[in-house]
């Protein structure tokens, strides 16, 4: 359950202070450590002494106790969609929150601003579908103004073909498209919708767009898809496509066992088996795809290994739901409502003060495979792709 409160300013305990000092955080795991004297002074704010420190390399509230920086923030704007994937919600569907209970544009934007503000330089839009949100184009206008490096989306693909040239214009610059079968007869079964061609369309229009590369994300699951995994890497000798495929992950109301998930470590076997020359390319610092590439193909794949391998010590991603709650990890179930702090008439200050909490309580790693499956979460439309 979220916690909401517009907190007064939080006390100078050891671990508080630590968890937000961007200077000291190495200082974390070394015992008490006494503040400097010229941030001791009585009318002097918390804030105002941490934004005091020179050189200010990130942001203290966005610093966790173990030194993990998180520069990236993803913003699910609904939790609707026009595709009911099987991974992703319940066969009986969700109860969706009321509107009045989500957050509104101007919400979405004083927050990303926030962010941004303290270091923030990749805001990824998620749902949900994004594309159903009638002011979608407002949003991703509004926050490609805050001057963010890159303003991506995560979208099932069938409003592309309509939407994409004026997200474009608006300033979108990075597209990921989810899509876990190249039959359109599958496509139907998995997403228990049709829509199939709609989603090829929409990829070939953003390729043509010069979008470089379109992210296609696969989440492989046994029974279902494992055995397309060639035809994937096969899209990516011509085109400019980088094939993520998804290690299956547990999600309320989505019945996973772990017999249904394809380890990494078995689809690259599977992979090397038909493409024998299949290379490893170089990982950049947080990125959570294991990259590789088939020589003088114009695409790439990639794996993400949440399951068999997380990479849960180099992550740098927050989350805030379609209804206004940060999640520090995709599979813990602790939130904290920026909404209510927000309509409860926090300041910003007051703000950073409750994603910083929340920051400095995020645990080394998620609770492993085996475990995950039996704690409780959201599903996953809920939180946000």
């Amino acid at each position: 359950m979220a916690t909401s409160v517009c907190p007064p300013v939080l006390s100078y305990t050891t671990r508080t202070i630590l968890s937000h000092t961007r200077c000291y955080t190495s200082r974390l795991h070394n015992g008490p450590y006494t503040l400097p004297q010229p941030f001791i002074h009585k009318k002097a704010s918390r804030i105002a002494a941490l934004r005091a420190l020179d050189p200010l390399p990130f942001s203290a509230f966005l610093t966790d106790s173990y030194g993990r920086q998180h520069s990236y923030l993803r913003i699910s704007l609904t939790e609707k969609c026009n595709l009911r994937c099987q991974y992703c919600m319940p066969e009986e569907g969700v109860s969706l929150t009321p509107k009045e209970r989500l957050l509104s544009s101007e919400e979405i934007i004083r927050v990303a601003k926030l962010f941004i503000s303290e270091g923030t330089d990749k805001i990824r839009l998620t749902g949900g579908e994004p594309m159903v949100r009638k002011d979608l184009t407002h949003i991703v206008e509004s926050l490609s103004h805050l001057g963010v490096k890159q303003l991506g989306m995560t979208t099932n693909g069938l409003l592309l073909k309509r939407h994409l040239p004026e997200l474009q214009r608006a300033g979108l610059t990075h597209l990921n498209v989810s899509l876990d079968t190249l039959i359109p007869q599958k496509f139907e079964l998995i997403t228990r919708r049709r829509g199939w061609e709609r989603v090829m369309d929409g990829i070939e229009v953003a390729l043509n767009l010069g979008y470089s590369p379109v992210k296609i994300n696969c989440v492989v699951m046994r029974g279902k898809n494992e055995d397309e995994l060639a035809d994937f890497v096969e899209l990516t000798r011509h085109k400019d496509i980088d094939v993520r495929f998804i290690e299956y992950m547990p999600f309320d109301g989505n019945k996973w066992v772990d017999r249904k998930m394809v380890s990494y470590s078995e689809m690259l076997e599977n992979i090397t088996q038909m493409y024998p020359d299949l290379m490893k390319v170089s990982d950049k610092t947080n990125d959570t795809s294991k990259a590789y590439k088939v020589p003088d193909f114009a695409g790439q794949i990639g794996f993400i290994t949440s399951m068999s391998q997380n990479f849960c010590g180099t992550c740098n991603r927050l989350r805030i739901t379609a209804d206004g709650n940060l999640k520090v990890c995709l599979f813990g179930a602790a939130e904290v409502s920026l909404r209510d702090a927000i309509r409860n008439g926090c300041t910003d200050d007051e703000l950073l003060e409750v994603v910083g909490a929340a920051v400095g309580r995020k645990k080394r790693q998620h609770a492993g495979m085996k475990n995950l499956a039996k704690l409780k979460n959201r599903p996953m439309i809920l939180i946000g792709g």
